[in-house]
């Protein structure tokens, strides 16, 4: 979450006039995250999410996020619930940007998450894979491999960071669109599940948010990313007590296949460098006064490098 469009008490009391949630008592910015505008907001009804799409969201998206999460919660899935307005319709606009209006998760974010949170979090990530198995809708995903290279080609002074940067990626880049798994198992994955986007209540999962990056990709490379997410430590070493305790929580649930497993260390790969590659676009690129607190690329290129020693899925905690 983030704040890139300022909106004005008059603009926000008049978009929550279209609602039937009372009338508005406060909002404030929510500064964590760096894609799209945030606001707690308060109403005399109740708390409320209001997200305003910016950067990577596209429009025609937005109708496939809202019925996903309609959908998974339908399944049982702790998930923000999008708020119709009088007329019927969820999507509407505020201060020029698509906006929508989301229910109010009770939880807390872990900063720093123990064995017990991944394994909560792989469990959680393998009931989302399987409420989303008869979603109809379908969305590519525009993060994967294919898209990887304009990100590279967008990050301008990328060896400002770090001397060697750019060749660093370029090489990675070269051997991941050489060499990516194809045919594994796919459906709905959540393509952005770090722990601020996770809620826990009494050490248990008590809800998952932030959908506006889930797609259709392999339910394998949704694991990885989350591998990426949970299972590093500060000094960016991997703590595969942690790594063990999601893939096991997972597995409970959704067992990973034989062409999964094989897949892994390649996916957590391509995993990493996606979030170094985003992480430098934003980091090179933050709008002025935007209210955004943009996160380290050089993070996952510490992750990246531990992904490329890995001999195979025993590395990360995975019980043969």
């Amino acid at each position: 979450m983030a704040v890139y469009t300022d909106v004005s008490a008059a603009e926000m009391a008049d978009f929550i006039a279209r609602y039937d949630i009372g009338t508005l008592t406060s909002f404030h910015g929510i500064a964590e995250g760096v894609e799209n505008s945030n606001f707690l907001v308060q109403t005399t009804g109740g708390t409320f999410i209001l997200t305003l799409y910016e950067k990577r969201v596209a429009r025609g998206d937005l109708p496939f996020f809202v019925g996903l999460m309609q959908h998974l919660a339908a399944r049982g899935l702790s998930c923000p619930q999008p708020v119709a307005r009088r007329d019927g319709t969820v999507l509407g606009e505020l201060a020029g940007r698509p906006a929508a209006m989301v229910t109010f998760l009770p939880g807390v974010s872990v900063r720093r998450p123990t064995a017990h949170h991944c394994a909560e979090l792989g469990a959680g990530l393998a009931r989302l894979h399987l409420a989303g198995a008869d979603f109809t809708m379908e969305r590519a995903n525009a993060l994967s491999v294919a898209g990887w290279r304009p990100l590279f080609q967008a990050a301008h002074g990328a060896d400002s960071l770090a001397p060697g940067l750019t060749d660093t990626i370029a090489e990675e880049l070269k051997a991941l669109e050489g060499d990516w798994p194809k045919g594994l198992p796919s459906g709905i994955i959540h393509a952005d599940l770090f722990p601020d986007n996770a809620f826990f209540l009494d050490e248990r999962l008590s809800g998952i948010i932030d959908f506006y990056f889930a797609c259709t990709d392999a339910f394998a490379y949704d694991v990885a990313i989350c591998l990426n997410a949970w299972c590093f430590e500060t000094d960016g070493s991997y703590n595969v007590t942690k790594g063990r305790a999601l893939l096991s929580g997972y597995a409970a649930l959704r067992p990973l296949s034989e062409i999964e497993v094989t897949a892994l260390p390649r996916l957590a790969r391509g995993a990493a460098l996606r979030f170094l590659l985003t992480r430098l676009v934003d980091w090179l690129n933050v709008p002025e006064g935007a209210l955004v607190k943009p996160k380290d690329p050089l993070e996952y290129l510490k992750k990246l490098r531990f992904h490329q020693q890995v001999a195979g899925a025993e590395d990360y905690g995975l019980i043969p």
